[in-house]
Parts: structure tokens; C-alpha cells; sequence
């Protein structure tokens, strides 16, 4: 009786262990998850080569999902729409950015997302959008095709500009330039003999002059210390003295007797008043 009870026991233990495996082997295979996910859209405008489906999805280097789907947006052969499924923990906003990246030059691609912070509002989806669409940023390789699309016009352009400075012309002109450079270096070098004697005359001038300018100095320092404030205290003096005479003119005018009887007014006879 107890070793039927114990074949039953393993019995139904066998049982339960294959059935619980094949139902985990079921759940696995079929992707099932209680982490639950969100879909997210981006329209990439370059090249999306090396990306497939089932690359990884990180969030400042955080693995928080993978590529859904891959295919062209038939409204504009020029995007690729690109399907993403994320962690709905993730913080997706308005400011959020992804990028084509792939590990180091010849890696795996990747979808890079980057908050900007210039807008934290969640991202939804638009009116004619099925799913939020995250904006793109130019990845790596293509600012460095940028830089060198526009290093490379730059150089074009230097290169026609000194072209066209190099033509027949300008390059007589230079010749005909440089021709009369080599005449003056050697008048220089025949009359340096003369030009030496030029410049030790003017210095002995230059040490000449140095007393005149010394007494000039001298000179104006007396006129503005002694000279000047004495003729502004004559011109003073003339000045009162011509204001003066002004007045005793006025006065001759108005009663000429006071060249006899002077300013004092004369003694008043009887009955005047």
C-alpha cells in the first residue's frame, strides 16, 4: 500500500516538473515579459546600415529595449522608420533625441537616446501618428562627413582663389615686383657708405639741438612762472585805468566846471538852495 502511494507521488511530480518546463520554454520562446513595454517611432534621414532588428536600445548607455521593426516610410523614401519597443519606465520626453550608433568603427549598431533637457513634458503620439516619434540626431559619422564636405569646399575654394591670384598677370607683376626689390637692395648696398654718414650727421644734429631744446624749455618755463603773471597784472591795470578815464570823461561832459572847482560841490551863496 505505501509503495503504490510513493509511485503515485513521483508520478505526479514527473509530471508537474515537464509541464512546468515546457510551459517556461513556452514563455521564453514567445517573448512574454512582466516588464511591461512602450512603442516608440523615429524617421531616421541617414543611412541605417549595420542596424537591425532586435539591437539593443540605450538610454545614456542603460540597455532599456531593442529595435521592433526596420523599413522604409513610403510617404518619404528619404526617411526610415524604425520601431522601437522601451521599458515604459523610461523617461521619454520632448527633449528626448536618438542616434544611429554602432561600437567603436566596424561594431554592432545601436539606437543611442539622449535627453537634451530643453523640454521635460512626455512624449506623446501625434495626430496621424500611431505610435510618439523620438526626434533624431545626425550621429557620429555623419558630422564627420559634414566636416569634411564643408573642409573640403573650403580648400576648393582657397585653392581657386590662389588660382586665380597666380595668373599670367599677377605672376609678371610679382616678377616685375620682386625685379625692382632686387634694384633697391642694391642701391642700398652701393650707397650705404653715404647713408651711414646721413645717419651720423643727424645724430650729431639731433645732440646739437639737444641745448636748444633745453633752453626753449627753460625758457617757457620762465615765461609761464615770471613773465606771463606780470602782463596779466599790467593788462589788469590798464584795464582799471582805462574805466577810469572813461568815468572822469563822462564827468567833463556832463559839468566841464570841475576843471576849475574840482569834484567838491562850491559853498552855496545866501538865498541858494
Amino acid at each position: 500500500m505505501d509503495t503504490n502511494v510513493n509511485y503515485t507521488l513521483v508520478g505526479a511530480f514527473v509530471i508537474s516538473l515537464i509541464a512546468a518546463i515546457i510551459i517556461a520554454i513556452i514563455w521564453l520562446s514567445s517573448g512574454l515579459s512582466v516588464i511591461p513595454y512602450s512603442t516608440y517611432m523615429m524617421y531616421s534621414q541617414e543611412s541605417v546600415s549595420g542596424l537591425s532588428v532586435d539591437a539593443p536600445v540605450e538610454f545614456n548607455g542603460v540597455h532599456v529595449g531593442s529595435v521592433e521593426s526596420i523599413e522604409l516610410n513610403t510617404a518619404n523614401l528619404h526617411l526610415v522608420k524604425v520601431l522601437l519597443k522601451i521599458k515604459s519606465s523610461t523617461p521619454i520626453t520632448k527633449g528626448t533625441v536618438a542616434t544611429v550608433t554602432s561600437r567603436g568603427i566596424t561594431g554592432v549598431a545601436f539606437i543611442a537616446l539622449k535627453d537634451l533637457g530643453n523640454d521635460t513634458n512626455p512624449l506623446v503620439a501625434q495626430p496621424g501618428e500611431a505610435y510618439p516619434v523620438i526626434q533624431t540626431a545626425p550621429s557620429l559619422f555623419m558630422r564627420l562627413d559634414i566636416a569634411l564636405r564643408r573642409v573640403s569646399k573650403n580648400l576648393q575654394t582657397v585653392a581657386d582663389s590662389i588660382h586665380s591670384l597666380l595668373d599670367k598677370d599677377n605672376l609678371q607683376s610679382i616678377k616685375n615686383t620682386l625685379n625692382h626689390l632686387d634694384q633697391f637692395t642694391a642701391t642700398l648696398a652701393d650707397n650705404s657708405q653715404k647713408i651711414n654718414t646721413l645717419l651720423l650727421n643727424t645724430t650729431r644734429a639731433s645732440q646739437q639741438l639737444n641745448p636748444l631744446l633745453q633752453y626753449s624749455t627753460a625758457s617757457m618755463k620762465t615765461l609761464n612762472d615770471q613773465t606771463l603773471p606780470v602782463t596779466y597784472k599790467l593788462l589788469a591795470n590798464l584795464n582799471d585805468m582805462t574805466r577810469t578815464l572813461k568815468e572822469v570823461t563822462i564827468d567833463l561832459k556832463q559839468n566841464p566846471s570841475i576843471l576849475l572847482r574840482g569834484t567838491t560841490p562850491a559853498t552855496l551863496g545866501p538865498g541858494e538852495k
